[in-house]
């Protein structure tokens, strides 16, 4: 629900400010006071394109605003969440504009594009100008009114809507299948050439560490062979050596021992220390045996390296990503040698999608012809209330060939005004004047049949109206009310009457320039403002009539309320 609209530098309007309530909201005033200006203010706070033309004349930019009350239940609210904007029960939407064209749009304080605010104006309010399609008349809308709240409806859409998300999916994987194929021969050829590459080196993970030691132990192989030998030499195998050194000692105390036991234990950590050294000796003498330095096994060793490093560069930084590219190369060879297999499999799940999607698509085209052709009676009934007694109307569903997203059929709109006249489509042979009011007409049907903005804006729907048909006019746009937050610029006095809040516009001059002002009514203020405008005066006799009227207006509300729809 709109709460409260600021408007500053719009067009004639230097700054007004204007407070809305629920139900109906009436603004009043003289031809060119300002009233439409204000619902194009309006329009830009919801995303519609402005210029440097609307900036009032002598300022530099402008700025609306508007504050929204967003019940718990709204859809605006998961059109926020999916923006990623602050959410909470008040929407607050500024927009800015400057004659440079810099544009600044701001929701909850956060910055967003036009589109993203177009998409959220849409869920706030529904506006119907003279001038303007109106959003009942696309196609989705029609859906939307046709299939309404029906349970039944609703759940057979879902599961068309399911399988015909299946199907689509499934046959989109097909159609980028096929385009592969064309090149799969070619591709085949260098994924079998690279497969036979990486499995030629027969790569085991962790073996390049394995040749770098390698490598860097051959590299250095005389160093080792001359350490090698020389610690042999000193360990054992001369007269000079340190075994022989320590079987001499191990003699001299054992002679000691003959004498003195003192020593003994000196005597067996040097047995020790000589096992320990001949094992040492056994384990370097082995080293020097089995140890082969061959400089063409180090040319081997470099050139497996070199096999190593090219697969790494071409296919992965390490054995183990090549190994993994191996096996997806692999994978796409079996891929690509079973298509065809897979292509038939595919083609014949597509057609078993198909047919169970068509089969929810007729089922839905048959609870929708018998809902158009209820509303379709109710609405033209309320049309010919509404002052087209000759008109006639229908909602019209045709089966199509083609599946969509919302099924197997085209819904349209068929509207004739005069008796003779062949019915056409509603979109192509309305008047403005005459759209608004069929506009009404289904609103007033089909409230609470479908989601749709909690706020409604009628801009001079009254336009060729007068008498008994204004009246009934005006008690449409009163039941509209009761559920929907309604904004209406009228010059009929039979339906400012009907207001739940009357604001009333007028401009001045003030120093040579236009000023234009919004003032909220009360009672005393309105008796006057229907006086003028039924009578163009304000006599005893025309404030009686107004007063009369409003009274009238008050009880046939009431009966709507007590009645609903």
């Amino acid at each position: 629900m709109l709460k409260n609209l600021s408007v500053k530098n719009f067009a004639l309007i230097e700054k007004a400010e204007l407070e809305f309530g629920e139900g109906l909201n009436i603004l009043t005033g003289e031809t060119g006071a300002g009233k439409s200006v204000l619902i194009d203010a309006l329009g830009a706070v919801l995303g519609n394109r402005i210029g440097s033309n609307q900036i009032r004349s002598g300022c530099e930019d402008l700025r609306v605003e508007a504050v929204f009350f967003l019940p718990k239940n709204s859809a605006v609210h998961k059109i926020i969440s999916e923006l990623e904007l602050e959410d909470d029960e008040n929407l607050i939407i500024s927009r800015k504009f400057s004659r440079s064209g810099k544009s600044v749009i701001v929701v909850n304080g956060s910055h967003v594009t036009l589109s993203a605010l177009k998409k959220i104006g849409a869920a706030l309010v529904d506006v119907h100008g003279q001038n303007e399609n109106l959003a009942l008349l696309r196609e989705n809308s029609i859906y939307n009114l046709l299939d309404g709240a029906d349970e039944k409806i609703l759940s057979v859409k879902n599961e068309y809507r399911k399988l015909f998300k299946l199907w689509t999916n499934q046959v989109k994987s097909l159609e980028e299948r096929r385009k592969k194929k064309f090149n799969n021969e070619q591709k085949l050829d260098m994924l079998k050439w690279q497969e036979q590459e990486i499995s030629a080196a027969d790569l085991k993970v962790g073996e390049n560490e394995e040749l770098e030691a390698e490598i860097r132990k051959l590299s250095h192989a005389e160093k080792i062979s001359e350490n090698i030998s020389n610690a042999c030499n000193l360990l054992g195998g001369t007269d000079f050596d340190i075994l022989t050194a320590l079987a001499k000692v191990e003699k001299n105390l054992d002679e000691v021992a003959k004498f003195d036991e003192k020593l003994n234990s000196a005597r067996k950590l040097l047995e020790d220390a000589a096992i320990s050294l001949r094992e040492v000796y056994d384990e370097v003498k082995n080293y020097a045996e089995e140890t082969e330095f061959s400089p063409g096994l180090l040319d081997k060793l470099h050139e497996r390296m070199d096999v190593i490093f090219k697969l790494k560069q071409k296919y992965g930084g390490s054995i183990e990503k090549v190994l993994e590219r191996l096996q997806k190369i692999r994978e796409e060879i079996f891929e690509i040698e079973n298509f065809d297999a897979d292509l038939e499999n595919s083609q014949r799940l597509i057609l078993k999608l198909e047919g169970q999607t068509k089969k929810r698509a007729e089922s839905l085209l048959n609870l929708r012809k018998d809902s158009a052709e209820k509303l379709s009676a109710a609405i033209e009934k309320e049309i010919r209330r509404l002052g087209m007694e000759k008109a006639k109307f229908k909602i019209e569903v045709q089966a199509t060939e083609n599946l969509t997203a919302n099924g197997s059929d085209k819904a349209d709109m068929f509207f004739s005004a005069n008796v003779g006249e062949e019915m056409q489509s509603l979109a192509k042979i309305i008047s403005g004047g005459e759209l608004s009011r069929v506009a009404l007409a289904i609103k007033t049907i089909s409230v609470g049949r479908e989601d749709s903005a909690e706020t409604m804006v009628f801009d001079e729907i009254d336009t060729g109206l007068g008498g008994t048909t204004a009246k009934v006019v005006a008690e449409g746009i009163a039941k509209v009310s009761r559920s929907k937050q309604v904004l209406c610029v009228t010059h009929l006095a039979q339906i400012a009457c009907m207001a739940d809040v009357h604001l009333q516009i007028s401009k001045s001059d003030d120093n040579e320039r236009t000023i234009t002002q919004v003032i909220k009514l009360d009672e005393s203020e309105r008796i006057k403002e229907i006086s003028r405008m039924a009578s163009g005066e304000e006599t005893a006799d025309s404030l009686k009539n107004a007063k009369t009227m409003i009274l009238s207006a008050q009880k046939i509300k009431r009966e709507i309320k007590r009645h609903g729809f």
